[in-house]
This record gives C-alpha cells, sequence and structure tokens, in this order.
C-alpha cells in the first residue's frame, strides 16, 4: 500500500510533468512542492542519488520560472524563449558526460553508502539532470532524455516499493509521447513563421 507520502509526490510531479509538455509555466510551481515530498520519500528507501536529483529539480524550477518568464500576447500568455533544437553532436557529448558522471558516482555510493541500485540511481540521476537542463533551454530533446529516464526508472522504483512510483513513471511514457507531439508542433509553428 502506498503512504500518503508516495501518492502527494507522485500527484504533484504529474502534474508538473504534465504542465510541461503543455508548454506551461506553471510546471515549475508544480516542480517546488513535488520534488520536495519526492526528496524525502527518496531518502527514506536510500535512493540517495535520487534525493539529491529532487534537490537539484528544486533549484533548477527557480532558473525555469526565470527561464520561462512570459509575456502577454493579446488574450494569451506566450513564453519568451522559444523552443528549439540541439545539433547531434553536443547533445551526443551530453549524453556520454551523464553516462560517465553517473559510473563514477555510483561508485562512491556503492563504496560509502548503503545505497540500493547504485549505478541505476545514478543513471537516472544524470541523464535526467541533462533533462531538465535541456527542458529549461527550451530543447526538443529533452523528451527524449525522459523517456530514457523512465524507461530506467519503472523497474528501480518497483524494486524498491514504490509500485505506485513506477505505475506513475510508466504513465510518463505516454507524457512523453504527448510532449514530443506537442513540442515540436509549436516548433514547426515558429520556424514557418
Amino acid at each position: 500500500m502506498p503512504s500518503w507520502l508516495e501518492i502527494a509526490a507522485n500527484l504533484t510531479v504529474a502534474a508538473s510533468i504534465f504542465l510541461a509538455a503543455r508548454n506551461s509555466i506553471w510546471t515549475w510551481w508544480a516542480t517546488f512542492v513535488g520534488c520536495g515530498l519526492f526528496a524525502v520519500l527518496c531518502w527514506q528507501t536510500q535512493l540517495y542519488a535520487d534525493f539529491t536529483l529532487q534537490l537539484f529539480f528544486i533549484g533548477t524550477a527557480v532558473w525555469g520560472l526565470r527561464s520561462w518568464s512570459t509575456c502577454n500576447v493579446g488574450n494569451e500568455q506566450q513564453a519568451s524563449r522559444p523552443i528549439q533544437s540541439i545539433a547531434r553532436k553536443p547533445f551526443a557529448l551530453y549524453a556520454l558526460a551523464a553516462i560517465v558522471v553517473a559510473a563514477a558516482y555510483a561508485l562512491l555510493l556503492h563504496l560509502f553508502t548503503d545505497a540500493y541500485a547504485p549505478f541505476w540511481d545514478s543513471l537516472v540521476l544524470t541523464l535526467s539532470v541533462l533533462a531538465q537542463f535541456l527542458l529549461v533551454r527550451r530543447y526538443l530533446e529533452n523528451w527524449w532524455c525522459w523517456l530514457v529516464v523512465n524507461t530506467i526508472a519503472v523497474p528501480l522504483y518497483y524494486s524498491r516499493g514504490l509500485e505506485l512510483t513506477a505505475l506513475f513513471y510508466s504513465i510518463y511514457w505516454l507524457n512523453v509521447c504527448y510532449g514530443i507531439w506537442q513540442w515540436r508542433r509549436i516548433y514547426q509553428t515558429q520556424n514557418a513563421q
């Protein structure tokens, strides 16, 4: 049976993720609350890299709010930073760096803590950091990173008895597909103008 903490964290983060796919600045407010709840949950389940990740998400919510500042255009609010695409070579280098850092952090966790699945936990951390940076900068490719993160996170959370969280991360796959579709549509409209 999931705890109230797991339920509240998942519902708030789900709202944040849905708002991100909708390209809404409100995603960052939901991030503050949901990631704070998840930080406590991750600490309790010995997912220390994920705990660190939640603190990072809270910090980047400030950056996201600033980066995604809005301006009024007619009756609509529109983001000041347009959606863009990152070149393949820098993206590949960032992904490789995320894997190398995950391996190093996993080794530290393995040697100095009682962390569970330190490499996979660390990989969720580093790829999420990459995805979050891409999201804040409004790069389309953030959604592909989230797809990989969700793929790793589902069995990781399930193995720690966080079945509800694993279920939510499975559902996030659908949101990633929606995010890819929605952001690509906006990107194409921006480039057509």
